[in-house]
């Protein structure tokens, strides 16, 4: 892999609106929400309320004069992408900043709505961030898209760096998770200074350590799936499987799962269900596109 540390990030010129495509998402979005807020329209042509949303971004990017940049994705042509990022319905806005999504919304708004987002999320933009800043975030993109290979290769170059730099030594003990290899993921979290442990990024890699664990303890796919079928009332059957689930990176399934368990049983096990979601949410972070919308689903089914 390249050496990235020390590079100047790629920015954008011309016109703020462009369509974008698997080959070109890294750099339009994740690479250029670092100089200004980008918003990304998922759309699809035989989407009416796309139709009636995609003019009012498009004429409310053009007033902002440069403060936002706008991305138009196909879902169409760009399954890849959706799949990603979980992209449930249409037409669908997510605004990134920094290199990470910070807020969206579904449906059509109408315009003044719209203002009011691009509003907020374009006041303040972020200063370029440094090789080092950059580096992490990229590398956080990657794990989070589940390219634990290219994520240890950029943790790696900014310890290189900076030995003691906590969210790298934090994101390279996921990535050991990811591969399976819990004891060394153990140890170099267990190497860092006291005050490093109280970081929030080392607690979501020591959640991943106990949900891996949790995952291996809890069986194999097949035959809770198995059991799950000859009675769906099976409750612990149901967690167990979730948690495999998502220790297998099939976390959509694994959150389908203890929602139904919360919605058949919500205090079943001491409100197991909803505890183990929490748990998810801490090991994907506040802005993973699948903890905003699990949460959102978890709050529709708490105060129905």
């Amino acid at each position: 892999m390249e050496p990235i540390l020390g590079a100047t990030a790629p920015g954008s010129a011309g016109d703020p609106i462009k369509d974008s495509d698997i080959e070109s998402f890294m750099t339009d979005v994740i690479e250029g929400s670092r100089d200004v807020p980008v918003i990304v329209d998922f759309w699809a042509p035989w989407c009416g309320p796309c139709k009636q949303l995609t003019p009012i971004l498009e004429k409310a990017v053009r007033e902002a004069k440069g403060k936002v940049r706008m991305v138009k994705v196909n879902i169409d042509e760009n399954p890849e992408i959706a799949q990603q990022l979980r992209i449930q319905s249409i037409p669908t806005v997510y605004a990134f900043k920094g290199g990470r999504p910070i807020d969206g919304f579904q449906g059509a708004l109408p315009e003044s709505q719209v203002k009011e987002f691009l509003k907020r999320i374009s006041g303040g933009a972020a200063a370029q961030p440094s090789p080092i800043e950059a580096a992490l975030e990229q590398a956080k993109a990657a794990l989070d898209a589940g390219d634990a290979g290219t994520a240890s290769a950029l943790y790696g170059q900014v310890l290189a760096h900076e030995a003691g730099n906590v969210p790298a030594a934090a994101g390279l003990a996921r990535c050991y998770v990811g591969a399976g290899d819990l004891a060394k993921a153990k140890a170099l979290l267990d190497g860092l200074p006291a005050e490093a442990q109280k970081d929030n990024d080392v607690a979501s890699a020591r959640a991943a350590i106990e949900l891996a664990e949790q995952a291996e303890a809890a069986g194999e796919l097949g035959s809770l799936e198995a059991k799950l079928r000859e009675n769906p009332a099976d409750h612990q059957a149901r967690f167990d499987l979730a948690v495999a689930l998502f220790g297998a990176n099939r976390r959509e399934e694994a959150f389908d799962h203890l929602l139904d368990l919360f919605k058949r049983a919500r205090s079943w096990n001491d409100d197991a269900a909803r505890k183990q979601m929490v748990k998810f949410f801490e090991v994907l972070g506040p802005t993973h596109a699948l903890t905003i919308a699990s949460r959102k689903r978890l709050s529709s089914l708490m105060f129905a």
